[in-house]
């Protein structure tokens, strides 16, 4: 059967705490034989956990009011064809303190060898606590599926009938996400498919156990319902410049956004990335509790595009909030952006330019559309002084660009229309030299002059 890498979190009593209450971490490891698999670099997956788990107890030792065990399955009775030990888990470690040394030295000794009693493990666990007067959690790192005949959510039932509530918290390498679903009568899960992100996430975790207070930040569409996402996210020191959290904004797989570990010890300043950005000032998060940090952010879309060009032309378009001259974005062709609802000025930077007022409305697209151009070719025996002009809707002249006097050929990409070249041999010093040349441009012909 596939196996797969995860860590679930056991938080056992219900309730606030405050930070001067003793919390208790059981780490429970998983050395089942499967843990024996290569996990990328040439390690092992149970060589990749202890060498984990050992630096993240170290990271643990100056944490006040702190206590950490350590109990393993999987490790006593090797697995064959025709055997495998159902009661192999052991407390290893019990709780003590300043016993973090002993743990770490005790990982690292650990062989993968057996089967995978996590429900055993489970209901063993909960004696492992020496009484419930403290915040008691326990963190499971397994890489399998239940290998035995007892069921984990059936255990989390049983421990929840005693009035011991179980919250878990589950990260998978390698998910499958139709075993994982299972977790959900016992709790949440994340993912962490690399060692990195293990790591990452392991402590992630301990510190949302640790501080205890958590926050989401919801990005608000016009209906007030959070579902704009995929952006990144600053959060300042308030008042300073003092960046102390960079996020990447996420919807997790129940459609909410998703749970970040945030120190209450200070207030910020939020910057959501999005175009224009959007700012919340002086935030203050609760302790001890769930944090929802509200802010209006509906977005809809630009799309920028050609009309029935043949070939690709190098055009952008300069972005601006209505009434305002400062550049929002630089958008490229054939490109979809996303902005915050409301109006925009918009500069498409084609010759002649093309000046537009558009309105993004949630969750749509605006569809940017501008003819495509044709190519204007101009060769010349001498040097001149020329310049070029369109002929607007009323009937005059508008300038559009002027020739380098230095070249005696080049080409231009000009929008349709009607156009006049008006010129003087660059060595003649009489006005009445002064020459003009009209021609017609179409989208994706080529229009040649010579002078």
């Amino acid at each position: 059967m596939k196996k797969f890498f995860y860590i679930l979190i056991f938080v056992l009593p219900l309730g606030l705490f405050s930070q001067e209450k003793l919390t208790r971490i059981l780490f429970v490891l998983d050395a089942s034989n499967s843990m024996n698999a290569e996990w990328g670099n040439g390690q092992t997956r149970i060589e990749a956990a202890k060498e984990i788990l050992a630096k993240h107890v170290d990271s643990l030792r100056d944490v006040p009011n702190l206590e950490i065990a350590l109990r393993v399955y999987g490790h006593q009775s090797p697995i064959t064809a025709t055997y495998q030990d159902c009661n192999d888990t052991k407390l290893e470690v019990p709780f003590a303190k300043d016993n973090f040394t002993q743990v770490k030295n005790r990982i690292k000794s650990i062989m993968a060898k057996g089967t995978t009693p996590i429900a055993r493990s489970l209901e063993a666990s909960a004696g492992d606590f020496p009484d419930m007067n403290s915040r008691n959690i326990i963190i499971l790192i397994t890489d399998g599926i239940e290998a035995c005949d007892n069921d984990p959510c059936v255990i989390a039932k049983k421990l929840k009938d005693k009035n011991i509530n179980v919250t878990p918290f589950v990260i998978g390498l390698g998910l499958d996400l139709s075993y994982l679903e299972k977790f959900k009568c016992i709790g949440s899960y994340a993912e962490a498919e690399t060692k990195d992100a293990f790591s990452n996430v392991l402590k992630s975790v301990t510190n949302k156990v640790l501080v205890n207070t958590t926050a989401q930040i919801n990005i608000n569409d016009t209906n007030k319902n959070p579902k704009e996402t995929d952006v990144t996210m600053f959060l300042y020191q308030a008042g300073t410049n003092k960046l102390i959290y960079t996020f990447t904004h996420t919807i997790n797989r129940y459609g909410n956004p998703d749970t970040l570990v945030i120190d209450p010890g200070m207030k910020y300043d939020l910057v959501v990335n999005t175009i224009p950005v959007i700012e919340k000032k002086n935030i203050e998060l609760k302790r001890n509790t769930h944090n929802v940090i509200e802010i209006d952010g509906p977005q809809g879309f630009i799309k920028f595009r050609l009309q029935n060009s043949v070939r690709d032309y190098p055009i952008e378009v300069r972005i601006m909030q209505n009434g305002k001259t400062q550049t929002l974005n630089v958008q490229q062709i054939n490109t979809t952006d996303k902005y915050i609802t409301g109006k925009y000025d918009v500069e498409v930077l084609t010759l002649p330019r093309i000046y537009k007022t558009i309105e993004v409305s949630q969750s749509t697209v605006f569809n940017l559309e501008v003819p495509a151009p044709g190519t204007f070719n101009y060769r010349c025996s001498n040097a001149i002084v020329a310049q070029i002009f369109i002929q607007n809707e009323a009937g005059k002249w508008d300038w559009v660009y002027n020739l380098n006097q230095m070249t005696l050929n080049g080409y231009l990409d000009l929008q349709p229309g009607n156009y006049r070249m008006v010129y003087r041999q660059k060595n003649l010093s009489s006005t009445s030299y002064t020459f003009t040349k009209d021609f017609r441009i179409m989208s994706n012909k080529t229009t040649t002059i010579n002078l």
